[in-house]
């Protein structure tokens, strides 16, 4: 009796998917929840930042200018008089946007690029691959850069600079995942049956990729928030007024010997969301890493 028992516990832990192994690892690892927290918490101040925020973070007041973290302001508040905690509680809505939205435009476009040139390969493998490449031979914000110049200043422009920089990420990954699951049983046998490219890729080529991809956007997203703060401070991101973490620091970059609150907040806020989305990447890429599912 013991012995079918134990016969049973192991068919069932054999059956259980790689999701589902993948999903029980990440409830466990300590540092993922964490990070898990810290998105939640930034995401709560976004959604609520009307009813969070003590003030109107555009409204300007000079006689309150470079006032320290008081009672009455809990961070001090800026050259303008501005309260400095509203302002980076209304920036959480702008970052998180920032880089989901910049992630979004290198995932749809990334993957798709991934996926066809990875099933079909061929030719057109090849010029996909060295246009990825040629792009990556560039560092990003200097590529981001190039494409700001082109496209012009603006929050929307930085989106679109940030996720075409992150194009060809997406694209490798994609493609090498591709290599090796249309080699896959199931793959095959899809294809003996008749069943056209479009379903194949979308049904069994994609979802069974969907572990790198995952990874890649978690990391990705707080690289590109990073990356959306360094267009702000050279100027090219948001614009004055907008309360965007990275033109706050710009902003308060003159001020750091008299008032040097106005650029550490926006700072320690940026490395905390980042902290948040590097944490849950780390724990995704060792709850999919199939070497540790024994």
């Amino acid at each position: 009796m013991a012995k079918l028992t134990g016969i049973t516990a192991e068919k069932k832990i054999k059956s259980e998917s790689l999701w589902t192994i993948s999903l029980r690892r990440m409830r466990k690892n300590r540092t993922a929840i964490a990070g898990v927290i810290i998105l939640i918490i930034f995401a709560v101040i976004a959604i609520f930042a009307p009813l969070i925020a003590p003030y109107d973070p555009l409204e300007q007041n000079f006689i309150k200018s470079f006032r320290p973290p008081s009672s009455e302001n809990l961070l001090g508040t800026d050259e303008f008089g501005r309260d400095i905690f509203s302002r980076i509680i209304y920036g959480a809505r702008i970052s998180l946007q920032i880089g989901f939205i910049a992630v979004f435009i290198s995932l749809i476009v990334g993957v798709s690029l991934g996926l066809i040139s990875g099933y079909y390969g061929g030719w057109l493998d090849m010029l996909v691959m060295r246009i990825m490449d040629l792009m990556l031979s560039f560092p990003y914000i200097l590529l981001a850069l190039v494409i700001m110049s082109i496209l012009g200043p603006g929050i929307y422009n930085a989106m679109i600079a940030i996720g075409i920089v992150y194009v060809p990420q997406y694209a490798r990954i994609v493609r090498s995942s591709v290599l090796s699951v249309k080699k896959k049983e199931y793959v095959l046998a899809a294809q003996a049956l008749g069943a056209n490219d479009l379903r194949i890729i979308l049904k069994h080529v994609f979802l069974n990729s969907m572990a790198p991809i995952i990874i890649q956007t978690t990391l990705s997203i707080g690289r590109a928030i990073i990356n959306a703060a360094g267009l702000s401070f050279l100027g090219l991101g948001a614009q004055p007024p907008t309360p965007e973490w990275g033109a706050m620091l710009s902003n308060g970059q003159d001020f750091l010997r008299n008032a040097p609150w106005i650029a550490t907040f926006p700072g320690i806020a940026i490395a905390l969301l980042v902290l948040g989305f590097n944490l849950v990447g780390d724990g995704f890429r060792d709850a999919f890493d199939p070497r540790l599912h024994k």
